[in-house]
């Protein structure tokens, strides 16, 4: 399975079986990370066999449970580092479910453990996502129209389809989906975010730019 097909297995999964991430998966998802981490400045961390992250009783929100890997989405702060987490973190997801690996994104419900991690000077933990094998498949989120996250500027040609169709695709917080794709002359693609009381609009437009990016074909255009 590649990146592109993933898309369309992928789903959040927030209950996890004991099973143990085998030694070859292990090693597969720690060279992507340190891959993506070179490519992007980011220092995107994989922590395995830690159940204190997802522990707390008092939270409640997604009903976490059997939780003990994850990854620390760590990286300078600033909105253009926070899409480049949305980015590298998604193609890092994809990879696993390439793997026979569930994810989750999380923003909020989860206990920062020290001692799990580290920081460079000036680095903040954005998210993060919840790692291992499901006791579900999960499943899809309720999807939108199309018309309402894009603006053409001409004929519609079909790779913008397929990569919009793949953007609407992308977790995002709470399903919020602030983010607009429009087409210019030249194959030219631009992005726009809009405002939300929950933010993490950035990051969610690094997820999607990525779906899109690899449904539309990097070739077939370039970002404004």
């Amino acid at each position: 399975m590649e990146l592109k097909e993933a898309i369309h297995y992928r789903h959040s999964v927030r209950r996890y079986t004991g099973r143990p991430i085998d030694d070859d998966t292990r090693a597969a998802l720690g060279k992507y990370i340190e891959r993506c981490n070179e490519e992007s400045g980011l220092n995107i961390q994989l922590v395995l066999d830690e159940p204190k992250a997802f522990a707390s009783k008092l939270v409640t929100y997604g009903q976490f449970s059997g939780v003990r890997n994850y990854l620390v989405m760590a990286g300078p702060k600033g909105p253009e580092w926070e899409e480049k987490i949305g980015y590298f973190g998604e193609k890092i997801v994809l990879f696993a479910q390439t793997l026979g690996l569930n994810t989750c994104w999380v923003g909020l419900t989860y206990k920062k453990v020290p001692g799990t991690y580290s920081l460079r000077e000036g680095e903040v933990i954005h998210c993060v996502i919840a790692l291992g094998y499901g006791a579900n498949q999960g499943k899809q989120h309720s999807l939108k129209s199309l018309d309402k996250f894009f603006e053409p500027h001409g004929p519609v040609p079909e790779w913008f389809a397929d990569g919009l169709e793949a953007a609407l695709l992308a977790p995002t917080a709470v399903n919020q989906q602030k983010f607009k794709f429009i087409l210019h002359e030249g194959n030219r693609v631009e992005t726009k975010t809009f405002a939300s009381i929950w933010g993490y609009t950035q990051i969610d437009l690094g997820i999607a730019k990525c779906h899109f990016e690899l449904a539309a074909g990097k070739d077939n255009f370039e970002w404004v």
